[in-house]
């Protein structure tokens, strides 16, 4: 049988890198791959469907699909994750000490329907009371290059959003003044993102969580959450074609991982060897995968953020998340 020629998509992360550079192949697929950053990845799949198989905004692969937009089956391969609250910025001139001084400033962010956007405003509302219609809003992505272009992004009712004009960036306007914080802010430059300097570089700009270590271990013994942002999709068509692609591209992405988890075992020991780990931990800490893929394991987490985009108004009724995933993966 002759392989599938396909073209893939991914993000550039050591969980994904032995696919990208050749080290794990999918069985019975031969991949064109390419890795771009997530904000230039997720807008040419949503606008112009370049790829077979790429990764995938979760939040609006869910918007997409609450509208009837079913052009990517999913497959329950997490790729990227982490406490996204946890990366808020504010000015040192803003009046801005805790996540509840955040109540009537402007806080940019370059997509108000992304994910990791997503994810902050829960653990604004859950831990700190924070609602996302008493901020005020600014939105670096205009229309034609953003997300929500592609799922037709309103602002929610009640939330006070402004695009930045096309001349300025959330980076300038955070240097200035024009803005008192970033839920989330990106100093890359690609088709879709422009402010091109990093956070370190802007006067005035602080971590609004002086320890975001403390933070995130803090929200993961509150709430067991360890937030989801990108999955793996397919080409709806393909799949319908070839449904073995699914189960054959899962088993690519686990063997992928484990090459990562790889030198892990021999590194605990060495932490238990020199006193860092106490020894009695050591299996623990080998077995454990922080970062499991499948439905099963991640089932909670898909729940809270399915919620979550209700409760923000950025879907009308809520998307089952098994809905997104192909059923052979359901078990999983």
């Amino acid at each position: 049988m002759t392989a599938l020629r396909l073209s893939m998509a991914l993000t550039e992360n050591p969980m994904t890198r032995p696919l990208l550079d050749g080290r794990v192949r999918v069985q019975g697929v031969e991949l064109a791959a390419t890795g771009l950053h997530p904000s230039e990845l997720f807008w040419r799949q949503l606008k112009f469907g370049e790829f077979d198989i790429s990764e995938m905004s979760l939040s609006s692969l869910s918007i997409g699909r609450s509208q009837g937009l079913r052009d990517w089956v999913a497959v329950p391969v997490f790729t990227t994750r982490r406490f996204f609250h946890t990366d808020m910025l504010a000015r040192d001139d803003a009046g801005i000490e805790t996540p509840a001084d955040l109540v009537g400033k402007r806080v940019g962010v370059p997509e108000y329907q992304q994910t990791a956007a997503v994810w902050a405003r829960v653990a604004l509302a859950d831990e700190f009371g924070v609602r996302a219609s008493d901020l005020k809003w600014f939105m670096e992505r205009p229309p034609e290059k953003s997300h929500g272009g592609a799922t037709s992004f309103a602002p929610p009712p009640g939330v006070d959003l402004t695009y930045i004009p096309p001349d300025r960036t959330m980076g300038q306007l955070l240097a200035s003044g024009e803005l008192d914080a970033a839920v989330r802010y990106l100093g890359t430059t690609n088709l879709v993102d422009r402010s091109g300097r990093s956070a370190a570089s802007i006067p005035h700009l602080r971590p609004l969580f002086a320890d975001k270590v403390a933070e995130g271990v803090r929200y993961l013994r509150a709430t067991g959450i360890l937030p989801i942002n990108h999955v793996v999709v397919i080409r709806r068509s393909l799949f319908e074609e070839h449904p073995w692609l699914a189960l054959n591209l899962y088993a690519a992405f686990a063997e992928a991982k484990e090459l990562v988890y790889e030198p892990l075992p021999d590194l605990i020991a060495g932490w238990a060897r020199t006193g860092d780990v106490d020894a009695s931990v050591v299996h623990t800490l080998r077995d454990t995968d922080p970062v499991p893929y499948g439905i099963a394991a991640n089932k909670h987490v898909l729940e809270r953020l399915s919620q979550a985009l209700v409760e923000q108004g950025l879907v009308a009724e809520r998307v089952e998340p098994l809905s997104l995933f192909a059923p052979s993966t359901h078990a999983l």
